[in-house]
């Protein structure tokens, strides 16, 4: 028996379509709480170039215990990401009160680029395309065209699966 079902969310920091999936990612956590476990992939597009920098961001502020408000604080921001680039993810940072300097070296020293390689490469071998993309019980959702129904198909999954556990 398992307590929570998974949902993987297949995300780039610097996708405005990703931005827009917020309030779906939201209405989840705040329908399910503990029982959906909601993980953050990274999938960074060539097409945005500062997309794989802010992903390594991303796990470092996980590393520092604030994984989820970091992303949601860069995803509101990603035009800016886009023209200013990797000094807004360390801005985002230290608003958040993190340690800004170890962001810095974490984005120099890359400790954290074996992580986005292996997210990106698995994405890739399940078929991952565009962002977001979700897979829930081996289901993939591509939200990259249109969200529409997809928070509605992700929840009748997830009560399936809740209540055969049940």
């Amino acid at each position: 028996m398992t307590d929570s079902v998974i949902l993987d969310v297949w995300c780039e920091l610097q996708c405005p379509d990703c931005h827009s999936a917020l309030d779906d990612v939201r209405a989840l956590r705040a329908r399910y709480g503990d029982r959906l476990d909601i993980r953050l992939r990274h999938f960074p597009l060539e097409k945005h170039k500062h997309a794989f920098a802010a992903a390594q961001a991303a796990e470092e502020a996980a590393e520092q215990g604030q994984g989820w408000p970091y992303v949601e604080a860069v995803l509101a921001r990603t035009a800016e990401l886009g023209k200013a680039g990797e000094s807004v993810l360390v801005e985002v940072a230290r608003e958040l009160g993190l340690d800004a300097e170890e962001f810095d070296t974490a984005l120099i020293d890359g400790r954290h680029i074996l992580i986005v390689d292996a997210d990106q490469a698995e994405g890739k071998a399940i078929g991952v395309t565009g962002t977001p993309t979700y897979v829930i019980d081996g289901e993939r959702l591509d939200g990259g065209k249109s969200q529409d129904g997809l928070r509605e198909r992700i929840e009748e999954i997830a009560d399936r699966l809740l209540a055969a556990d049940a």
